[in-house]
């Protein structure tokens, strides 16, 4: 074979690699949909930074393979990529990652309140022991001031008389 087609080849499968990773790339978006739930305004914000990324992305390659010139067979091949990762691989794998990423966050979630429960649960008697001190506080203050008061009302009598 010619080195002319050999590269032709690679720059094909190359091509065909590219159309993959991309479609691996929007699972893992849609797999960060799953787990965390958002609006419409988000979702097409990540839209455009993940074409954007994309586009950098098949613009370098489409530079470093065939000096930026773009080759109908290149798009076929990222095409044929991309078609050949969502009928084998796609649902599956967006429906499992999203399940098992999931099933850890529970996990470790379940972990952290097992975890923090006694100082929870210290928290509680710390705020329950603040509120009786408080309410202690507040009758302390309000008998010295009736005891100033009455001290203060007393006193004026007593000027008051001389």
């Amino acid at each position: 074979m010619s080195q002319g087609i050999v590269q032709e080849i690679t720059f094909f499968l190359h091509s065909v690699l590219m159309g993959l990773i991309i479609t691996f790339a929007y699972d893992w978006v849609l797999i960060f949909r799953k787990l965390f739930r958002h609006g419409r305004i988000l979702i097409s914000i990540e839209d455009i930074l993940y074409w954007f990324a994309c586009g950098i992305g098949v613009f370098y390659m489409l530079y470093r393979e065939n000096d930026g010139v773009l080759r109908w067979f290149a798009v076929m091949g990222a095409a044929l990529g991309m078609l050949f990762y969502k009928v084998t691989v796609k649902e599956r794998f967006v429906y499992i990652m999203s399940t098992l990423i999931h099933k850890i966050m529970w996990f470790i979630t379940r972990i952290i309140q097992v975890v923090l429960k006694p100082l929870k649960c210290l928290f509680s008697a710390v705020r329950r022991f603040v509120r009786f001190v408080k309410r202690k506080f507040k009758k302390v203050k309000e008998f010295i001031k009736k005891r100033l008061t009455v001290f203060i009302k007393t006193l004026r009598i007593i000027l008051c008389k001389h």
